[in-house]
Order: structure tokens, then sequence, then C-alpha cells
């Protein structure tokens, strides 16, 4: 049988349901059953971790979906969620398949090693994990991770005599392979106060960086060639800021190696989100690290205010207070707050809302303060988005039934801040069809700069 592993889709998500519930029938009868019966696959946890980009579907010639695997990510240690393949489809690799995916999306990841919870006495489960160098883990060597993992097995009722937990430690990614994040930001607010002699306008905002967003896949190449092997629609690779970032980096460090680029985009464009400015950041940063060029972060900073206003506070990596054109930034420590991020699907060009008469651009100075009182929350582009885009407009009046909705940037994506990822979950479990709903925490350390510590050291060191 011919199986291909690609990304799930989020309309994928009854169909591994289904994959789900035939796979837990070959423990009927198992001193298991009972607690794999009480806790099916969480329907929003899922929505979310396709959303990541962190499950895969193993896919027949037809592309029916017939087994799937997802990873979880807690206290920066990488775990096997969920591998499930359609009982009439065992035995023919594509379990093996999918793991084997599963890790090699870890080890580009630059992650150490992969753990997973299983049975110890059924044949596809610990003999199978043993036969794909997973090993045994010895209780006092659970980290944070595993061991809330334990904890909460125990709570619902798992047969623990029967437990066990493996990990499996990685190699080198092969085939030179390796995978950045590229965060999606929210501007909790936005004002414009003046405006320069240049033309550029005077901004305040607070960037919140999250952790959900773009992943770039980069392998250097010596002959010089800059290549980016995915086809963005309406971004001709000349233009686009990932390969202009290299190039431009290329051309500071005066060095003659290349790169391969593939990009999976899951930020919006023209979404108010920063995913053109924070893809450029990671090549920047990553390339700074795989090509040796020894720039420090003021460096790598300044090339990417060339390349764009928001481009600096994804290279520095930290949720951050910004003024200028949003280039000065002044870190700034923000409360653990979860966010329904809402897609109306409608592309709202900057260019043309700052040049719209109706703008306000001439707003008195905020203050951090009065950002932190909750006194400062408006952002300038609100009252224009909404003239002009009536389906920003439909999706800040839905949002808005469960709280303060605002828009993040120029637009078109809305927000609403929460408390709780379960308050996040619930409110996008219920999203309309016309729209697309993501659900992301508000990170004080950008997701990059994790990746830069796996990868090779701390942030930004030659």
């Amino acid at each position: 049988m011919s199986f291909s592993i690609v990304p799930a889709r989020p309309d994928q998500a009854d169909a591994l349901h289904a994959i789900e519930r035939a796979a837990q029938e070959l423990f009927r009868g198992h001193p298991a059953w009972p607690a794999y019966a009480a806790t099916p696959m969480d329907a929003q946890a899922l929505a979310t971790a396709i959303a990541a980009g962190h499950v895969w579907v193993a896919q027949d010639a037809d592309g029916r979906a017939v087994g799937f695997v997802g990873v979880a990510i807690e206290d920066g240690e990488v775990g096997i969620a969920e591998i499930d393949v359609l009982p009439s489809h065992g035995r023919r690799g594509i379990g093996a398949a999918l793991l084997e995916h599963a890790c090699a999306w870890a080890a580009e990841s630059g992650y150490p090693s992969v753990v997973l919870g299983t049975l110890a006495d059924v044949a596809w489960n610990a003999p199978f994990y043993a036969r794909h160098g997973f090993e045994p883990i010895d209780p006092r060597d659970y980290t944070p991770a595993l061991a809330a993992h334990a904890e909460s097995d125990r709570e619902r009722g798992f047969p623990m005599h029967l437990r066990v937990y493996m990990r499996r430690r990685l190699q080198a990614a092969p085939g030179g392979w390796t995978r950045w994040p590229a965060p999606a930001k929210l501007n909790l607010f936005l004002r414009i106060t003046g405006r320069r002699p240049d033309g550029y306008h005077e901004l305040q905002t607070v960037f919140r960086l999250l952790d959900w967003g773009d992943e770039l896949r980069l392998r250097v190449r010596d002959d010089g060639e800059i290549r980016r092997l995915t086809d963005v629609p309406g971004v001709p690779a000349e233009s686009d800021l990932v390969v202009r970032a290299a190039r431009l980096l290329r051309e500071r460090a005066g060095g003659t190696r290349g790169v391969e680029i593939e990009l999976d985009k899951r930020i919006p464009m023209g979404g108010g989100l920063g995913g053109g400015s924070s893809d450029a950041a990671t090549a920047l940063v990553a390339l700074n690290r795989l090509w040796r060029c020894g720039l420090d972060e003021d460096a790598l900073a300044e090339l990417g205010r060339r390349l764009g206003a928001d481009v600096p506070v994804f290279v520095r990596g930290r949720s951050a207070w910004a003024e200028g054109v949003g280039e000065r930034l002044t870190p700034l420590a923000l409360p653990r707050r979860y966010y329904v991020v809402l897609d109306p699907h409608a592309h709202v060009p900057t260019a043309a809302l700052f040049q719209a008469p109706e703008l306000t651009r001439n707003a008195p100075p905020a203050t951090i303060s009065s950002f932190v009182s909750g006194e400062t929350t408006e952002n300038a582009f609100t009252a224009v988005v909404r003239e002009r885009h009536p389906a920003v407009a439909a999706a800040l009046d839905w949002l808005g039934r469960h709280g303060a909705a605002r828009l993040s940037g120029s637009g078109g994506c809305v927000f609403l801040e929460l408390r709780t990822l379960e308050q996040a979950q619930a409110i996008a479990a219920r999203c309309p069809r016309e729209f697309t709903a993501h659900v992301a925490a508000g990170v004080a350390v950008s997701p990059l700069i994790d990746s830069l510590g796996r990868h090779g050291g701390g942030p930004h060191r030659p």
C-alpha cells in the first residue's frame, strides 16, 4: 500500500477522531480500557495542535486519512501525544513511518530527545517503540512535563503497574535541515502620535509575542545560492522578505554560503500579525547561527529595521513597548494570558489605511503606566478598518460578545485576551464557519530564542 505523510488540516479533525476511536477498540477488555474510553481526544486541543503544525496525517492514494501522529511540547520537552492507525491498515509500516516523521521533525527543531507514555504488555506499544530506539526511563529521571503526565495518568485511573515511560535520544537531523519558528504578534494597543518629515508616522504600541506562527526549514548550501523552495501565492521569491533578509545578512557579513528555504505559512497574510516580518527575523537569526556570521543582537536588529519596522521586535524576541516607527523597544513584562485570534479572511492593505483621511494621526502620547492600568487599549486603525472591511467588522462584533475584542496592527485579524486556556478554547470552539479561530498563549520570550538555545547555545552567540 502506498501512503504519504502530510501536515494535518483542520477539516480532517473528524477523521482523526474516528481513527482514534477505532484504534481504542483494540484495547476493549484490557485494564487500560476504562481510562481510554473515559478520556477521548479533546476536540479544541486537537484543533490547536493542528493549527500549530504539530499533527501529521498518513493518507492513502485516494487522500483518505488512515493514521496520524501528534506531538506536544511542555517545559521545553517534546513528547508523542497521540499516534493511531486504523486497525484495518495495521502491519503496513504506517505507524513506524508516522513515528519516524515525528522524531525527524523534533530532530530538525533541535530537540535532544522525544518521550512518551505507553503500555508494557501490548505488542504494538512498548515493544514497538523499543524497536524504534526508545528506552524505558527511570522515574527518578522524569522531567517536570513527564512527571505531570504520570500524575494525570494516575488521576484518570490508568493501570500504572502496566505504564512505562520511554525516551528516544535524537541525533542531528538527516539531510542537514533545521527548523525554526517565526511567531506571530499582537498589538495590544496602537496609537499614532504624529508624522515625521520623512512621511513615516510616529507610533506607540505594545507588541505581544505568541507561541504560534510560521515555521522556516533551512538547509545551508555551499554554492552561494539562496533558494526559496516553497511557493507563496502573491509573493515572488525575489520580493519575499525571507529571501531579502538572507541576502542582506550575507552582504553585511561578507559570506559566500547559500541556503534552501522552505516556509510553512500559518500566519494569515495581511492579518496584522506580523507574519512577513517574523519570517524575515527568523531568517536573520537562524542564518546568523548556521552561517557563523557572528553578528550580535543589535546588529541583527539594525538589519531587520532596514527590512521593516516590525522586524526588530522579532529579532530581539521579547514582548515590548514600542515607539518611533516601532523600532524603539523597551522590554515589557506582561502577565500570562491566552488569546483567541480570529481570522475573517480579509486582506487589509496597510498603506491604504495610513493614507485614509479619517485616520487620527495626532493622538496624545500614552505612557506605559496608562497601558498597564488598562486605560490605553485602543487601536487607531479600528474605525477605518471597520468602515472599509465588513468582514473584519463582523469578526469584531462576534468576538465582542465574549469580551473586549480588538484589532491587531492594521488588521484584518482580531483578538480577545483571556486569563485561562480553557476560556479561550471554549470561545474558539463556537467560532462561526466564516471565520477561522486560533488559540495562542502570549510569551515572555519568543519561541525563536528558545530554538536558538536548542540549536547550539545562547541567544545570538556566534
